[in-house]
């Protein structure tokens, strides 16, 4: 029997507590979160505990940042680069985010940063299609819009994983500041 399971994920913009619910629904039979792994999670085999996980999007942190958690009850488990962390808890703790204007810095913070990723390459791709779409009519090479034409499928791959989020962050943040 292996002792490492790998999960998809849903993708945190989109069902961050679903996934989070999944992992813990996992911990029960005994599959403990590790690690990030590439489009969901890695887990490892281990006594089954029944905790529950939260992620904090946070860049620059250091010792500090990882005691107050550790004070409020949860430890950490794993992050992926510098950004996203995730932590675990027995079910019952305070939840890290227990009010609407923390849960709503939380998601401004990061829809900030997926925009920042996200700009780059949505201008980048428009202009990949208008010197595809000139290649075409006026007197800029074809070879140009060919090339263009990759360029802008590889840049669209990154506007998609940087795009969606940002779009799914902005539905969250709509969502909490309706009265």
């Amino acid at each position: 029997m292996t002792q490492t399971k790998f999960i998809p994920s849903g993708g945190l913009a989109f069902v961050e507590e679903k996934d989070l619910r999944k992992i813990s629904k996992y911990a029960k039979e005994g599959w403990i979160l590790e690690s990030f792994a590439m489009l969901g999670y890695r887990l490892k085999k281990g006594e089954p505990r029944n905790i529950e996980y939260e992620i904090d999007y946070q860049t620059g942190v250091d010792e500090d940042y990882f005691a107050y958690f550790e004070e409020a009850g949860w430890s950490h488990v794993c992050s992926a680069g510098d950004e996203i962390h995730v932590f675990s808890a027995p079910v019952g703790t305070k939840p890290i985010y227990s009010d609407k204007e923390t849960i709503i810095e939380k998601y401004e913070r990061e829809k900030r940063q997926m925009g920042k990723y996200a700009l780059p390459f949505l201008l980048s791709y428009v202009l990949y299609f208008l010197l595809y779409a000139l290649s075409k009519s006026t007197w800029v090479p074809e070879m140009v819009g060919m090339v263009s034409v990759f360029l802008g499928i590889v840049t669209m791959i990154g506007l998609v994983f940087t795009g969606l989020p940002y779009i799914a962050y902005s539905f969250k943040l709509n969502k909490l500041r309706k009265p």
